[in-house]
């Protein structure tokens, strides 16, 4: 169901509880209005007949009135107070006009028109006084009952803006967990996207650079030819195994995640070096040989960073040295260099899209880190990734 059907469906609801309770308060007006004029039946009014009837007939006109009491609650409450100054059985429609006045409206024009109707009821009495009942009783009474009469309107109120306030709220939660739903989908989608870009490009760069070999040396030994096919094939397998973990993380829970650690460098390293980039490893603190000493996350993290490196180099400056150098102690910091020597060519630049390189400043940004990068002043090109190494 949209949230447009609920909120008709709503609004249906308010409305026809709305009518409900505008005519229960016209039935209760117009009771006081029967009580009235069954009460002043049989008493003997010093007073001319038109005026009794004109009084009866403003009381009905009165009750009646009060069907447009919510759209127009103090103009109807100042015309009702004032004709309950000359009609007594206007007096119950116009406590009816003032409890709407005091549910709807502001407080300092609840108390103005509170004290208009006291008033014009006290000047109906002073008029027409009431034999059974002194004039001070019937004035506390007046008083006592447009008391009562407000406080229940103020109630009223107060539990409609708590009501309301309520719906607000649970709206704006419900606003709120559908933007962090979507977040959190985006997140997703971003992590995925970040391990497959660095687990397939790795291996696809390798495919690439011995494929390509395959190609322009064609007079090359029969021994050579075999070595470069196998990395060929031995690398598209591995392509294929890393894109089946990397589909798992959409099923797997999230403690059997194919993750990578810090001891898998040194066998990132290997590899390439297998495949014919030459590598060097420069690891002061020993943190490939002991992944313990460093937290899983950045230990994760310093491995896609060796990952992109290599591959960056392969693609952007093939036949090129590398070197990867770890620096930095546990309680203080772990700074990864790679730098690529510069080739006989021209500069190596990055004419591939950026997305590996953003992906490791987001890596770097959530481990509170940063990461540096760009060519180096003898012509090669450098990453740099500055990362906090907690005790």
């Amino acid at each position: 169901m949209s949230d447009s059907t609920v909120g008709r469906g709503r609004t249906l609801r308010e409305s026809i509880g709305d009518r409900v309770v505008d005519s229960a308060l016209i039935a209760v007006a117009a009771g006081i209005w029967l009580i009235a004029f069954v009460r002043r039946m049989d008493v003997p009014e010093p007073v001319p007949m038109w005026v009794l009837y004109g009084d009866r007939i403003l009381g009905l006109l009165g009750c009646v009135a009060l069907w447009w009491r919510r759209r127009f609650p103090v103009v109807l409450a100042t015309v009702l107070i004032a004709a309950s100054s000359v009609a007594e059985t206007v007096s119950g429609p116009s406590i009816v006009a003032l409890f709407t006045v005091a549910v709807h409206c502001s407080t300092k024009v609840t108390a103005v028109l509170c004290a208009a109707s006291v008033t014009a009821l006290n000047v109906y009495q002073l008029l027409r006084p009431e034999p059974a009942m002194p004039p001070f009783t019937m004035f506390v009474a007046i008083v006592l009952g447009h008391t009562a009469v407000v406080a229940w309107a103020l109630s009223v109120r107060s539990r409609r803006e708590l009501v309301a306030s309520l719906r607000e709220r649970a709206a704006a939660a419900e606003v709120e967990a559908r933007l962090r739903a979507e977040h959190s989908q985006h997140e997703a989608r971003e992590a995925l996207a970040r391990e497959m870009h660095d687990v397939l490009g790795h291996r696809l760069s390798l495919v690439s650079v011995h494929a390509g070999a395959l190609t322009y040396y064609r007079d090359a030994s029969t021994e050579d030819i075999g070595k470069a096919a196998e990395v060929v094939r031995e690398n598209a397998h591995r392509a294929l195994q890393d894109l089946r973990e990397v589909i798992g993380v959409l099923r797997a829970p999230v403690g059997e995640l194919p993750l990578p650690v810090v001891e898998d460098v040194v066998e990132l390293i290997d590899e390439a070096r297998r495949a014919g980039t030459s590598v060097e490893l420069r690891d002061e603190p020993g943190v490939t040989a002991d992944g313990g000493l460093l937290p899983a996350t950045q230990g994760r993290t310093l491995y896609r960073l060796v990952q992109e490196g290599l591959t960056n180099a392969r693609k952007h400056a093939p036949g090129a040295s590398v070197v990867v150098r770890i620096t930095g102690r546990p309680g203080d910091h772990l700074a990864t260099e790679i730098v690529s020597a510069p080739t006989s060519g021209p500069p190596p630049r990055s004419e591939g899209s950026g997305e590996g390189l953003r992906g490791l400043a987001e890596r770097a940004r959530l481990v509170a880190g940063r990461l540096e990068f760009g060519p180096t002043t003898s012509g090669g090109w450098r990453v740099w990734m500055w990362l906090p190494w907690p005790t």
